[in-house]
């Protein structure tokens, strides 16, 4: 007879988040389908093109090489759907999407956010689900006031940035 074990099969895992905004659909696609509107949540600087086939480059100040990604734009619907596809950054990252689904409700636009494919829930990926989570509540911020936390001025929960 074989001892129980806690360990099961996972094929590959997702980080999930949803947040409602007070502002338009158009407004939070702008944020995130623009250099400058990526720049104004996630972090200062960025650079790239939002266009299918582009890519973005995120690189953060503080943080340890890679200090960033490459996302490879995959979708791209007005007011809809973005998707991006991670081509440079850390090996957790590397082949996983991003995407962010739009939706209108009552007064509220809905971001449904998944960061998909994670091989394994490793302690880099609890860490990024809360890092996510803290970058959604930033483009909240920046699509209702103006003004977002993008990183370096973002909420720090570790040594990991």
């Amino acid at each position: 007879m074989r001892a129980p074990t806690r360990e099961r099969d996972i094929e590959m895992v997702d980080i999930l988040h949803r947040v409602g905004v007070t502002s338009p659909p158009e407004d939070v696609y702008a944020a995130l389908t623009t250099a400058d509107g990526l720049s104004g949540w996630w972090t200062e600087g960025m650079e790239g093109d939002g266009d299918v086939g582009g890519v973005f480059r995120v690189r953060f100040q503080d943080a340890p090489p890679p200090a960033g990604f490459d996302m490879k734009v995959l979708e791209s619907q007005p007011t809809k759907l973005v998707l991006w596809e991670v081509v440079y950054g850390p090996e957790e990252w590397i082949g996983t999407r991003i995407r962010f689904e739009l939706k209108r409700e009552d007064d509220f636009t809905i971001v449904l956010f998944s960061h998909e494919g994670w091989q394994e829930p490793v302690e880099f990926m609890h860490h990024c689900s809360t890092k996510w989570a803290t970058f959604l509540m930033s483009l909240k911020k920046l699509v209702e006031t103006g003004k977002g936390e993008p990183a370096p001025h973002d909420v720090k929960i570790s040594n990991w940035h």
